[in-house]
């Protein structure tokens, strides 16, 4: 298994998610719901229902 090199922050989404937006739809629900970065490095964690 690969893992991540030094320190690496993981957000981890509360309510379920629809997985059918895709990449895009998932990086808009991060900018408007979480209020962060898609593309800062942080590893963003979805579950689906």
């Amino acid at each position: 298994m690969i893992g991540p090199s030094g320190a690496v922050k993981v957000m981890v989404a509360t309510r379920p998610v629809d997985f059918r937006k895709g990449a895009e739809g998932l990086a808009a629900l991060v900018k408007a719901e979480m209020g962060a970065d898609p593309f800062s490095g942080t590893i963003y964690v979805f579950r689906a229902r």
